[in-house]
C-alpha cells in the first residue's frame, strides 16, 4: 500500500515523506518528556491501569498472596484480555468517575480503570474467594445491566459500541468453553489458560512475540464478527482494498489485527513476569489505530486527496479507513527507524513496542488536541466497538 502510495496512485490519500522528519521530531520529544532516560515501556494496557502515578493492578497484585507464578499469570491474562476487548474506543463524551479519587477520566484510561474495578469485584468471576479470575462461564452470561453498572452508562453518559463490546466477551466465554484442552487448568475453564498453551510452546523458556499473535488468531479468532471469511474461517480485523490484486484467494485482502496484536503486546509483561523470555518482539506490526494514524495526517505525512473527506463519517471497512490503516502499519515501521537512528539504539534496546508507547500513539493525541478541541481524530470512523 505504501508503495502504490510513493507512486501517487492511491485514491484517498498522497504520501509525503518528506514530512515523516517532523513526525520523528515530535515523537522524539514526547517521548523524552515523559521518559528522560529513554527507560520506556511497552505500549500495553498495563500502563493504563496506573492512575495519578498509582499502578492499580501492580498494588492490587503484589498483596495478593498467589499460589505461584503461574497463577498470578493467568489472572493477567484474565484481566489483560477483558480489558483488551472492553477497550475499542469510548467516544468523546463518556467518562469514568473514579471511586477512589472522584476524578472522571475518559477514553482509552477511563476503559481500562473501568474494567480494572469490575474486575478486582469480581464481577467476571465464579468463585466468591477467588475474584481476581474471569471464568467462561461468567463471560457468557454476562447481561447489558451488568457493563452499564461497570462503566457507568447512562443517557448523559453514553458508551458507543456496547452491543459489540458485550458479544465479544459472551464469544469470549464461548471459545474457552468449547476448548478446555487449551484453557481448563482447573475445575473451570478460563481465557488465562491460554497461558499455560502457549508457555507449553517455550523453547528453551523462550517463546516468540509472533507466536502470541499466532495463537491468539488461531484460537480466539472466532469471536470476531464474521466479515470476511477465507475457507470458512473469519478473518475479524482483515479487510479488502481494490489497489492490492493478487492471483489467489487473498486478493485485496488487507491483514491488521489492531486489537489482536495489542493484546499479545500486553501479554508479554505476565510471560516475562511468569520467568519467561519473549523474544522477536518486533515480529509484531505497529497498530493500525486513530492514534498512529492521526499523527502521520496531523503531521502531513499523509493528505486526503478530497478535503471534503475529514468531514464526513467512514465506515471502518471501506477503501478510505483501510488505505489509511495500512498505510499506517508501514509509516510506523520508517519512522521508527530514523527514531532509533537519531539516538543510536538498535532494535533490540528500542523494539516498536517502546517506540509506540514513547512514542507515536501519545504523540498523536497531544497533536489531535492541538488540532481540535475534543481530541478527535482527523478521520471519523463509524466504530461498533469491535475494531478500535
Amino acid at each position: 500500500m505504501l508503495e502504490i502510495g510513493l507512486n501517487d496512485q492511491l485514491q484517498h490519500f498522497k504520501v509525503d515523506l518528506g514530512r515523516l522528519g517532523e513526525a520523528v521530531d515530535l515523537v522524539l520529544a514526547t517521548t523524552r518528556k515523559a521518559y528522560p532516560t529513554f527507560d520506556v515501556p511497552f505500549h500495553s494496557r498495563w500502563r493504563h491501569f496506573v492512575v495519578g502515578g498509582i499502578d492499580r493492578w501492580g498494588a492490587l497484585a503484589d498483596g495478593k498472596n498467589w499460589r505461584d507464578r503461574k497463577e498470578r499469570a493467568r489472572a493477567e491474562f484474565d484481566l489483560s484480555m477483558i480489558s483488551v476487548l472492553l477497550d475499542a474506543g469510548a467516544g468523546s463524551s463518556w467518562r469514568y468517575r473514579d471511586p477512589l479519587t472522584g476524578a472522571s477520566i475518559g477514553r482509552s484510561e477511563g476503559l481500562a480503570l473501568a474494567s480494572l474495578d469490575m474486575f478486582a469485584r469480581g464481577a467476571f468471576s465464579a468463585k466468591a474467594d477467588e475474584p481476581l479470575r474471569a471464568d467462561a462461564a461468567v463471560l457468557q452470561q454476562l447481561t447489558f445491566a451488568d457493563l452499564q453498572a461497570g462503566f457507568q452508562i447512562a443517557d448523559d453518559n453514553p458508551l458507543v459500541g456496547l452491543e459489540g463490546r458485550i458479544g465479544l466477551l459472551h464469544r469470549l466465554g464461548e471459545i474457552a468453553s468449547a476448548s478446555p484442552q487449551i484453557f481448563a487448568r482447573d475445575d473451570t475453564a478460563r481465557p488465562g489458560g491460554l497461558f499455560d498453551h502457549l508457555t507449553g510452546k517455550a523453547d528453551a523458556g523462550s517463546i516468540e512475540a509472533s507466536t502470541i499473535l499466532s495463537e491468539l488468531l488461531r484460537q480466539f479468532g472466532p469471536i470476531w464478527p464474521s466479515r470476511i471469511t477465507l475457507g470458512g474461517i473469519p478473518l475479524g480485523d482483515c479487510w479488502r482494498h481494490p489497489a492490492l490484486k493478487t492471483e489467489d484467494a487473498t486478493s485485496e485482502l488487507v491483514p491488521l489485527h489492531k486489537l489482536s496484536q495489542w493484546l499479545s503486546y500486553s501479554l508479554i509483561e505476565p510471560i516475562q513476569r511468569a520467568g519467561l523470555q519473549v523474544s522477536d518482539i518486533d515480529g509484531l506490526t505497529g497498530l493500525a489505530e486513530y492514534r498512529n494514524g492521526g499523527l502521520f495526517v496531523d503531521a502531513g505525512v499523509l493528505m486526503l486527496r478530497d478535503p471534503m473527506d475529514a468531514q464526513r463519517e467512514h465506515n471502518v471497512g471501506s477503501a478510505l479507513v483501510v488505505e489509511w490503516r495500512a498505510l499506517t502499519v508501514a509509516l510506523l515501521d520508517r519512522l521508527a527507524d530514523l527514531l532509533r537512528q537519531r539516538v543510536g539504539l538498535d532494535v533490540v534496546s528500542l523494539p516498536l513496542a517502546k517506540i509506540l508507547e514513547g512514542g507515536t500513539w501519545a504523540a498523536g493525541r497531544a497533536l489531535a488536541f492541538a488540532r481540535r478541541p475534543d481530541g478527535s481524530p482527523p478521520v471519523k470512523v463509524a466504530s461498533d466497538g469491535t475494531v478500535f
